[in-house]
């Protein structure tokens, strides 16, 4: 190993962020490829957790992960819950492991709840109790969401005021915490400043909405030839999930689950779901895009450039000269 590559090994990782449809995987890749010494992948997404969820989530593929080793892929069913908390100790010691093989860890994804845990650390809360938050679950079916999301209002303003009405996992969350604790959980969310990750940031970010709107649209249209409504299908018929499901809220799981419901099929399916999750996948692309630029200390990389993969080299060998 050269001295600039022990050099580059100071930093104990670097991460890749952006929203969906930036085309974090194949720049990834081309990172991965062109550094000096051996990289592994670590995602930060909460979809590619789920077994069984490969096209609706753009799960690397396997000749994708065969060109570099990939981890927190496929961990559970999706059936299962995955907290932050959870991400953060699986992550950690996945970068421990790729440290001690002398490689640097690479970790890329969209889910900046993720990222945030991982980098400012996570505040202490009330665990999960199962029977409290099947209550609320069971409440929910009856009165629907927005009327929990009128009571969480009611006893804690500042989280509703920052939650849609029907989102559903964090007006259950939220509610469960006040019914264990007595207390908001805006309580447990200690102020802090923004703190420098120990690793470089760089953050994908297009200069044209429009064009990564246009990628969302043919990225639905390649997902839905792919299979998508095939693979949402084969998930309703193992009989054990349900829509509300923190898996099946997934963008494009959930339009295909309701197209599904609402009695629609071929042409009129495809359309619907086409329209629904893209306009889903644009707002989520909105909220990712806020939250990055919320990051004073982020690399920024022009994703739409003529050749990110230049801008993003350039980017990180500012900031890490050795790499």
């Amino acid at each position: 190993m050269t001295e600039a590559a022990r050099m580059s090994f100071d930093i104990p990782w670097i991460a890749l962020a952006g929203p969906t449809a930036s085309g974090k995987t194949a720049l990834a890749l081309a990172l991965a490829e062109r550094l000096a010494q051996p990289v592994e992948i670590v995602s930060v997404d909460s979809a590619l957790v789920y077994r069984g969820m490969d096209i609706g989530t753009a799960k690397p593929t396997a000749d994708e992960r065969a060109r570099v080793p990939h981890h927190l892929i496929d961990l559970i069913e999706p059936t299962q819950a995955y907290s932050a908390a959870q991400f953060v100790a699986d992550a950690e010691g996945a970068m421990a492991g790729i440290r001690a093989r002398g490689a640097l860890p690479l970790l890329v994804g969209g889910t900046m709840l993720y990222f945030k845990a991982l980098i400012d650390g996570l505040d202490a809360m009330p665990a999960s109790v199962p029977e409290v938050r099947a209550a609320i679950e069971a409440d929910a079916a009856v009165r629907g969401w927005a009327a929990l999301h009128a009571e969480l209002a009611q006893v804690d303003p500042v989280t509703a005021k920052r939650l849609a009405p029907l989102d559903a996992q964090r007006i259950s969350r939220a509610l469960e915490v006040w019914r264990v604790s007595g207390q908001p959980i805006s309580a447990f969310h200690r102020e802090r400043e923004a703190q420098a990750p120990a690793g470089p940031f760089l953050s994908l970010e297009p200069d044209s909405r429009a064009w990564l709107h246009g990628r969302i649209n043919q990225r639905f249209d390649l997902m839905l030839d792919a299979g998508l409504v095939e693979e949402v299908q084969r998930l309703r018929a193992r009989g054990d999930l349900q829509l509300e499901m923190p898996s099946m809220r997934c963008v494009g799981y959930r339009q295909v689950w309701e197209a599904l419901d609402a009695g629609l099929s071929g042409a009129a399916l495809r359309a619907r779901v086409k329209e629904t999750g893209s306009a889903a996948t644009r707002q989520l692309a909105k909220r990712q895009i806020t939250w990055l630029r919320g990051m004073p200390w982020r690399l920024g990389v022009t994703c739409d450039a003529p050749d990110p993969l230049a801008l993003l080299l350039q980017r990180l060998r500012e900031k890490v000269p050795a790499l």
